[in-house]
């Protein structure tokens, strides 16, 4: 099995996962703020990763050496996780995840402004594509609705936040050091807590906790565990193996994922253009994950 395999079998579960923060993460919006659920969720992932460093890893000296990255790193994390609540009280979960799709575009191109990866023709036609898909169900399939641009506020809001998360992508093949990856991830996770924190103080101090469902404590312990510890472990372990593009190139799965979770949760399905635009993104990914690099990935 080739490290390039292991990054894309990595991927495809991060895709998996990832698609259940959209299809749950929907039934939380109006119970929590989205900074609550962050920073809880953040909190939660923080004491799993330490324990099992507390067991498994001895810290070193270079685990901590610059800290700015963690911060930096921790940043762009808490933006995509706080603008994708947001999003999701105002736009579908199946809109979000296939605005998601367009995230191996924005990172490719991170890619190569920071880390100088290069982009084939393959991959820019492959990319397209799944833009393509992309847009036709962020516009619902309408050309008209197209050309005025009328897009909603959650599907901006989610935009943004997927930038960041693009943009962490390149960010975690750079600052990494060869630590080893929980202790990468745990650093980040604190990072992300130390940006978080400050922001969702008042709003924690004023939540009724005793309210909450036990739905909700099942959400914000699935987001912890598996769409936050898991997903950071298996989307470093990636992009150590992967240019930035091919990484991000899996979230092409996740509209599909998230149907799979919908069907398993009993909400709402796709709808006919839904599964159009889908198609689009499943090309895509095809056309990604053939083609082959010439060049070994090298860190820059």
């Amino acid at each position: 099995m080739t490290q390039e395999f292991k990054g894309h079998l990595a991927m495809l579960c991060f895709s998996a996962l990832i698609a259940g923060s959209f299809a749950l993460g929907s039934l939380i919006i109006n119970s929590l703020s989205p900074i609550v659920v962050t920073v809880i969720r953040f909190a939660i992932t923080a004491l799993i990763l330490g324990g099992l460093i507390i067991v498994t890893q001895p810290l070193s000296r270079l685990s901590f050496k610059t800290p700015l990255r963690y911060i930096i790193l921790g940043s762009c994390l808490v933006l995509y996780f706080v603008l994708m609540f947001e999003a999701l009280k105002t736009a579908s979960p199946i809109s979000l995840s296939v605005e998601f799709t367009m995230a191996p575009f924005i990172s490719g191109l991170f890619g190569y402004l920071i880390l100088r990866q290069k982009i084939t023709l393959r991959i820019l036609i492959a990319l397209f594509i799944g833009s393509i898909g992309a847009l036709w169900v962020i516009f619902n399939g309408d050309l008209s609705r197209f050309l005025e641009f009328q897009v909603g506020r959650g599907e901006i809001l989610f935009f943004i936040g997927m930038s960041f998360y693009a943009l962490y992508v390149p960010l975690v093949r750079k600052f990494n050091y060869d630590e080893p990856p929980i202790i990468f991830t745990f650093a980040i996770t604190i990072g992300a807590l130390l940006i978080s924190l400050p922001f969702a103080f008042k709003e924690i101090i004023s939540t009724n906790f005793a309210v909450i469902r036990s739905l909700d404590v099942f959400i914000i312990l699935y987001l912890a565990i598996f769409a936050s510890a898991a997903t950071f472990l298996l989307i470093q372990y990636a992009a150590l193996r992967l240019p930035s593009v091919k990484v991000m190139a899996h979230t092409y799965l996740t509209p599909s994922w998230v149907i799979v979770w919908h069907l398993l949760l009993g909400i709402e399905g796709p709808s006919s253009s839904d599964f159009a635009g889908i198609f689009f993104t499943i090309v895509a990914l095809v056309i990604l994950l053939k083609e082959q690099t010439k060049d070994k990935v090298s860190r820059s």
